[in-house]
């Protein structure tokens, strides 16, 4: 891969665990786009409303999905870490249904609707693991979904916790059982449905049972099997055994 598409590895990293790709099929990834824009925390990325013509990429940082009620209150429906694509089939919606918005300071690249469809088009091995990866973010949204209306606060933050470790380690992104966590107690709140004073209660049990340390935004599980069990984490849905 050429010295300036080097950002295109973290896509590559996770489209991995659908297909092993060929240098050239590897070079048309990195094809998709040439140049990133370095962007600051809290750039609202697309907006809800939004007529959609590019493929977002997040090449460094976080970002959330997200909705906003009349009242002002946000719901984070996914959060976007290195390699993934907010969503691949956005230009084919009208307008967008939710608003996309950077966690931290970020790098991104936009892939032109043309460039991606004549992609997907002429190289269906592509166009598989483009798929894979739209089906795999379904099956987060739908995990996020159980985790919201039937675990308790504790449960939650825990399963949260282990498939953002599972997932960054995906793409290189961890040390041990550390990574870096960009959120907030009012972002973890706004991503589990429950206040920040909630969420401040659990983190602080968390530690006391010496689950995890948190200090200036890195995290660290001290005992991943224990936390896997009281979230009754199971990682299939995230589909990381490698298909041909």
């Amino acid at each position: 891969m050429t010295q300036d598409t080097h950002f295109w590895r973290p896509l590559l990293k996770r489209l991995a665990n659908f297909s092993e790709f060929t240098e050239e099929e590897a070079e048309t990834i990195a094809g998709l786009s040439a140049t990133a824009q370095r962007l600051c925390v809290g750039t609202v990325l697309i907006e809800e409303g939004d007529r959609p013509e590019d493929v977002i990429y997040l090449v460094e940082g976080w970002a959330a999905r997200y909705k906003i009620l009349p009242d002002g209150r946000r719901q984070i429906v996914a959060i976007l870490i290195p390699g993934d694509l907010c969503d691949v089939q956005v230009f084919t919606l009208k307008e967008m249904d939710h608003s996309i918005a950077l966690l931290s300071d970020a790098k991104v690249a936009r892939i032109p609707k043309r460039t991606m469809l004549q992609t997907m088009e002429d190289t269906p091995r592509i166009a598989r693991a483009m798929w894979w990866s739209t089906l795999v973010d379904e099956a987060v949204l739908r995990e996020w979904l159980v985790n919201m209306g039937q675990r308790n606060a504790f449960e939650r933050l825990a399963h949260l916790f282990c498939e953002l470790w599972l997932r960054l380690k995906q793409v290189g992104l961890t040390s041990g059982h550390g990574f870096h966590l960009p959120l907030s107690q009012e972002g973890l709140a706004d991503t589990m449905g429950l206040t920040p004073v909630h969420i401040n209660r659990t983190l602080q049990r968390m530690r006391e049972e010496r689950l995890i340390t948190l200090r200036s935004g890195e995290l660290v599980i001290e005992d991943i099997e224990r936390l896997q069990k009281i979230a009754d984490f199971n990682p299939n849905y995230l589909h990381l055994l490698q298909r041909k």
